[in-house]
C-alpha cells in the first residue's frame, strides 16, 4: 500500500525532497534514549548526541538493509541549496536486527541545525546482496535518490524524520 497524500512523510515533503513515493514493506523504529521517533516529533540537538538504537524488522534473516541519515533542509530550510547532509550510513543490517548487527560505513554525526527547524530523515532501503554498498566520498550534498540508484538499491522501504533545531530555538514547524 503506498503513502497516502495525508501520511506524516508526504505532508512534510520528505517524499519529494528526499525520496520518491514509496510503500512501506518493513517497520522501522529509531529510539534516542527512551524517546521513539514518530514523524515530525521535534527534538532538541541535544537530545540527539549520540547515535539512536534503530531496529528493524522483516522475517528472513538472510535479507539485508541499508540505513540512511540525512538533512535535506542545509543550510537552512528557507533555502537548501546544499541539500543533503549525510549524517550516518549503516550497511548489511540483516532483517529482524537493527544497526548494532550492520556495518557502520559512514559514523554517526549528530545534526546541528544553525538556523530554522530541520528535517532529519532516516531511510531503509533492502540491499541485493551483503557487501554491495559503499561509502560515499564526502557527506555534503549526498543525494538519497542518486545513491539508491547507484547501488540498486530500489525504492525506500520504510522510513521516518524528526524536526530538529538548535537548543534556543523557538517554535514548531509549520505544514
Amino acid at each position: 500500500m503506498s503513502l497516502s497524500p495525508s501520511d506524516p512523510l508526504v505532508l512534510g515533503r520528505v517524499v519529494g525532497d528526499v525520496v520518491d513515493p514509496f510503500t512501506r514493506l518493513i517497520s522501522l523504529r529509531v529510539t534516542y534514549g527512551h524517546r521513539q521517533v514518530t514523524n515530525g516529533i521535534d527534538i532538541r540537538s541535544s537530545q540527539i548526541v549520540n547515535k539512536p538504537t534503530v531496529e528493524i524488522g522483516g522475517d528472513d534473516l538472510r535479507n539485508f538493509y541499508t540505513l540512511v541519515m540525512v538533512d535535506p533542509d542545509v543550510p537552512s530550510p528557507s533555502n537548501p541549496h546544499l541539500r543533503e547532509y549525510l549524517h550516518w550510513l549503516v550497511t548489511d543490517i540483516p532483517a529482524t536486527t537493527g544497526t548494532a548487527y550492520g556495518n557502520e560505513i559512514v559514523c554517526y554525526e549528530n545534526p546541528r541545525p544553525n538556523s530554522g527547524i530541520h528535517r532529519v530523515v532516516l531511510i531503509l532501503f533492502r540491499q541485493l546482496g551483503r557487501h554491495t554498498v559503499y561509502a560515499p566520498e564526502w557527506r555534503q550534498r549526498f543525494n538519497t535518490r542518486e545513491f539508491a540508484e547507484n547501488y540498486n538499491l530500489g525504492l525506500p522501504v520504510a522510513a521516518v524524520f524528526f524536526n530538529c533545531q538548535r537548543e534556543n530555538g523557538c517554535g514548531g514547524r509549520r505544514m
